[in-house]
């Protein structure tokens, strides 16, 4: 095993120790069966940073195999199972300290019989399998990093690849599965999508936000030395939550995929921008004259995506989390507030010669290249750290901005 690999040590990192809940995984699968029943239908499925005794990504398929039709199912494992060896020794005649299961290995089911007769595919008979037909479990000759090329072949051999990956590993993941042009719903964090290896996929659609909304923290299950670290070190609600006595992790995840689902095609409903500047809910916006422009772009802020004017014709800047709402075929995505992702939209304007200054007029040591590509806005409203010039000219900032325009019939 290479005693370097960058995955073995993203492994060990406490961002990464997040498993999938079982439910989360049923709940977004379901969206894309709901809208193809046959999605998964012949088709070989890679789980490849899934330790098979562990993940419930694997589980979840296991059990479904029969159900989704699918043609085959492979795990791959790049850590030691602490539960595997305590809940089946798969192959007795191996010492104890080399088993295959405390090795990188690879799991194939093709089959799912009710082998056990109690008259149910189910977990069981995956036991029944493993036991039983020993080329079903198989070590790995490598450390069981995604990138080697065993298991590369098992991705070209895949149709679909499910998995959460390392967060530490996302871009480089990411990159791995789009090089072989593969079908995939995966776990991300919310950051990714605006990075600038991800957000060009997203706006050149192709890929998306999965069904679940972005406004929703994910909970992951954690080994019992990180959950012991949050309860000393974490703050309860941010960090992690306690359900029904057990601790988990709480992320800002969302789940990304190139598989069709419903809900991105469903078009939203807006006011006019007259209706929204008279009634809009939002304080930011109801009662001005109009929607404010941006500074440094040739565009209007949108704060709120249901603010967004059904009638206005030009560029908007809007929150990132309207890219869960998104439908293609009533929106352009032109480009994002961060650096290398918006050369449709260039920046008119840079701020070196400002500096940053906190609300309560002290300087923090900041220049105002800080702020260069942001969405900025003219003014100061005395709630956050704003930058200045010479002149007495002030701007801020607002969050990351995703630029769209409507698509014309």
């Amino acid at each position: 095993m290479a005693r370097n690999s960058k995955l073995l040590q993203a492994k060990n990192a406490k961002n990464d120790e997040f498993y999938t809940q079982l439910s989360d995984i049923e709940k977004e699968v379901q969206a894309y069966l709901d809208f193809d029943p046959d999605v998964f239908k012949g088709k070989v499925i890679l789980c490849p940073c899934d330790d098979p005794y562990e993940s419930n990504f694997f589980k979840y398929f296991a059990l479904n195999f029969n159900d989704f039709k699918l043609k085959k199912l492979i795990a791959t494992c790049y850590v030691n199972s602490p539960i595997a060896n305590t809940q089946l020794s798969l192959f007795a005649h191996e010492p104890v300290n080399d088993r295959t299961t405390k090795a990188p290995h690879k799991l194939v089911v093709t089959e799912l019989d009710d082998y056990n007769g109690d008259s149910a595919a189910d977990l069981l008979d995956v036991q029944w399998v493993l036991e039983n037909k020993k080329n079903a479990l198989t070590r790995l000759e490598s450390d069981g990093d995604f990138r080697r090329e065993e298991v590369t072949k098992l991705r070209d051999e895949a149709d679909i690849i499910i998995t959460n990956p390392p967060f530490s590993l996302f871009r480089e993941f990411m990159a791995w599965i789009m090089e072989a042009k593969k079908q995939f719903l995966i776990i991300g964090n919310k950051n990714a999508v605006t990075n600038k290896e991800i957000f060009p996929l997203i706006k050149e659609n192709k890929i998306w936000i999965g069904t679940m909304s972005m406004s929703i923290d994910m909970l992951f299950s954690v080994p019992d030395a990180r959950a012991k670290e949050m309860l000393e070190t974490g703050k309860q609600g941010s960090n992690y939550k306690i359900v029904n006595g057990s601790i988990y992790g709480r992320s800002s995840s969302i789940w990304l995929t190139n598989i069709d689902h419903g809900r991105r095609h469903q078009p939203l409903s807006f006011m006019t921008m007259a209706d929204n500047l008279r009634h809009s809910r939002h304080k930011e916006i109801r009662g001005k004259k109009n929607y404010d422009k941006y500074d440094n772009y040739n565009a209007i802020d949108v704060p709120y995506t249901d603010a967004i004017p059904s009638d206005y014709d030009g560029v908007m800047g809007v929150p990132v989390s309207f890219l869960d709402k998104y439908c293609p075929e009533q929106f352009e995505i032109l480009g994002a507030t961060q650096r290398g992702c918006h050369d449709a939209i260039p920046d008119t304007k840079k701020y070196d010669d400002y500096w940053e200054v906190k609300p309560d007029g002290t300087p923090t040591g900041s220049s105002g290249s800080k702020t260069n590509e942001n969405a900025n806005l003219v003014g100061n409203d005395g709630k956050k750290n704003y930058f200045i010039n010479k002149k007495g000219k002030t701007v801020q900032s607002v969050y990351s901005r995703i630029f769209i325009k409507h698509k014309k019939d």
